[in-house]
Order: structure tokens, then sequence, then C-alpha cells
């Protein structure tokens, strides 16, 4: 057996406890500070809106011999604006500029010929109006508003509603700071990112309901016992799939991360790079809220229900119990973990009739 499945086993017997949901706080303040940092990004900065959104002129030059600073200048003195130029494959330099009309895209697309030692009639132009791009923004805000329904939906009739805010919390949480990492780093926004951002929330909800039904096996007629409280069960639950958690990560991000690098180093800027990129950027974040996020929020939901503080009062007395009579026989106090331990709480006779054996039955 492996180090890392030793570990995992340890986790899921409950040897060994990673609190979670007891530290919920310092989940909140990590995730707290990360959406104020994307939300400033996103005022501050806003979001680098590719040629799909804002409109504007697309030559792509293939097996050019210039370089990206020369093509940019012949750009931006014909345009006299910004130009966006990068390389997105073998030779080939794509130039992005503000709107132009067909003269002044075949004046600039024969300059552009001229100085990178290819054909004019080689030089693909063509110029995209941003109305596509609101059509692409629009489709992706209905797909996510039934996205949401659905999973609200899904989650209540499987779960229950508490589980299905916790989840959306978590979405919400993806959401803003995988947009918020874009406008910090400036990332070109894409269609392809647009896809890749959708895509993103059903590998977040994913790994959610995996925990979430953990949780829901271990909570199965926990009112019934005095020995773990709802919080403990849900820490357990997340304790119990947490390998299974980073090795899904882990197994998903390689092939992610490997398309960056051909892309970036290789093949360069493109649209498979663009939909990797977010992807990496929403499944990080996405592992980190479903095991950091989600569950802490569950159980605070759900350990304010009268049922589970009365549950709670049962546990915390019975523990008290236990710790006397350590004491009294002289078997020192136990410390907190070894409280939360079952197999810890033999002390404590049964309260329940035992049942008469048979032969003694009159």
């Amino acid at each position: 057996m492996s180090k890392l499945s030793k570990i995992g086993q340890r986790l899921y017997q409950g040897d060994v406890t990673i609190n979670f949901v007891g530290r919920w706080k310092t989940w909140y303040i990590i995730g707290g500070i990360l959406l104020l940092v994307s939300v400033g990004a996103l005022l501050g900065r806003g979001l680098n809106l590719g040629i799909e959104f804002k409109g504007g002129a697309d030559f792509s030059l293939p097996a050019a011999t210039c370089s990206v600073e020369e093509a940019r200048a012949v750009a931006e003195t014909e345009t006299g604006a910004q130009t966006i130029v990068t390389v997105t494959g073998a030779g080939t330099i794509r130039v992005q500029t503000q709107t132009l009309t067909p003269a002044e895209s075949s004046v600039l697309a024969g300059q552009l010929a001229d100085v990178c030692g290819i054909a004019k009639e080689d030089i693909k132009y063509q110029v995209v109006g941003p109305t596509w791009g609101a059509e692409i923004s629009s489709k992706a805000l209905q797909g996510l508003i039934v996205f949401i329904l659905l999973v609200t939906l899904f989650l209540t009739l499987y779960f229950e509603w508490r589980m299905a805010v916790a989840a959306l919390v978590a979405l919400a949480h993806d959401l803003i700071i995988t947009i918020g990492i874009y406008a910090l780093i400036g990332l070109e926004v894409t269609p392809a990112s647009v896809i890749g951002l959708l895509t993103i929330l059903g590998y977040s909800l994913y790994d959610t309901v995996v925990v979430f039904d953990k949780v829901k096996e271990n909570t199965r007629g926990l009112t019934g016992q005095s020995v773990l409280t709802y919080n403990e069960a849900a820490n357990l639950a997340v304790n119990q799939t947490l390998v299974r958690s980073i090795n899904t990560s882990v197994v998903a991000l390689l092939p992610v991360f490997s398309i960056i690098f051909v892309g970036a180093l290789l093949l360069g800027a493109g649209t498979l790079l663009d939909l990797a990129v977010v992807l990496a950027i929403g499944m990080t974040v996405g592992t980190f809220s479903s095991i950091f996020i989600a569950t802490p929020v569950l159980a605070q939901l759900k350990s304010a229900t009268p049922e589970m503080k009365a549950l709670s009062a049962r546990v915390h007395a019975r523990r008290a119990q236990v710790q006397r009579k350590n004491v009294e026989t002289g078997q020192g106090e136990l410390s907190t973990e070894e409280l939360t331990i079952p197999r810890n709480l033999d002390p404590v006779e049964r309260t329940q009739p035992r049942r008469v054996p048979r032969s003694k039955r009159k």
C-alpha cells in the first residue's frame, strides 16, 4: 500500500482528522480576500475583451517573416490606435486593430504584406462587429441561468435546500474569482474563454456533490445518537473524500496544463489555449471551494436548526460524562481529538435496557 493510500485510509477511518469545518473562519478569510481582489480587479482594470466582443479588424499572416514588433509598428502607424499582435501558430501572426473600412483594411493588408514578406492575397482579414460578441454573451448568460436553476432543483430534491444554497455559494465563489483573475492578469476574453467558464461550473458542482453525498451518508440517522455533532460528521465526510478530490483534480489538471504548455511554447495562442487557461484556473478554484467553502457553509446552515442544536447539547453532555468517569478512574482527561473518536466513548454505560436472553425469559 502506498503512503498516499495509507493516509487516505487513516483519513477515511477518522484516525487522522483535518478540521476543515471547525476552521471555517480561516477559509472564509482566504476566500474573502480572493473575492475582494477579484472584484477590485474587475472594477479597476476591467476585462480585456477580445475582438469578438468589442469589434475590430482581424488579419492573419501565414508564414510571416517579420517580427511581432514590426507588424505592430506598421498596424499602429496606419490606424493610429493600439494594436494587438500575437503569434497563433507556426509562423502565423495575428493582428487585431480597431474597426476599419474595407478600403482601410485593404491598405493595411498591403503594408503588412510588404513588411512581412508575403503576398497580399495570402493575408486573410475580416471585420468583426461587436454584435456577435453581444449575442455570445447573451447566450452564455441564458445558459448560466438555466444551469443554476436546474442545479438548485436537483440538489434540493436529491439532498435538501441547504445543500443547494451551499453549492451555489461555492459556484459564485468560483465564477467571481476566475473572472477576477482574468481581469487581474489581463488575459484576453474570447468565446473559448466563455465556453471554458461554463465548463468549470460542472466540474465544481461534481466535486461538491461527491462531498455532499458523503455528508448525507454520514448524517443519516444522526439525531438518534449522541457521539458526533453535525459539524463533526460533515467534517469527517470532507476528510473521507479528500484524497479522492485531490486525485480527481490532479488527473483533470494534468492534460489541461499539457495543453497550456504545448499551446504557449510550441503552437502559440489560440482557441485551445484560451479554453485550457480558463479550465486550469476554474478547476483549481473549484477544488478549493468544494473542500473549504461549500461544506463549512452547509454545516453552519444545518447546525443552526433546533434538532442539531439539541444533538450538539447531548453530545457535549455525554463527553463531559466521559471526562468525569476517566478522571474518577484515574485514566486522565481525554483530548478534544480523542473525544471525537467514537471508540473512546465506550466508558459511558448504556442507558438503554439490555435485552434478556431467550433462555431466561419466563
